[in-house]
């Protein structure tokens, strides 16, 4: 479990991850060519669980729209 402070619209947070969740949201935000704060924002918007939760939610869903062989990601809410 590896707890990484994000800015998250504008506020500073702390989320607590296994490192497996913070490597493929690393790879999520490099492929989108935006921040991990950028992605860990728009993945609040429409979060309805923890943010942790949503964000292994997020990671969850790209993985499973890979596996399936779709490039986009998913829409939320996570």
């Amino acid at each position: 479990m590896l707890k990484r402070s994000v800015v998250v619209a504008g506020h500073r947070t702390s989320v607590s991850l296994e490192n497996v969740f913070w490597d493929a949201l690393l790879e999520a935000a490099s492929e989108r060519n935006v921040s991990i704060n950028d992605l860990v924002t728009e993945i609040d918007r429409d979060r309805t669980r923890s943010l942790s939760g949503a964000i292994r939610m997020f990671v969850l869903a790209v993985s499973r729209a890979r596996a399936a062989g779709h490039q986009d990601f998913p829409p939320g809410p996570f």
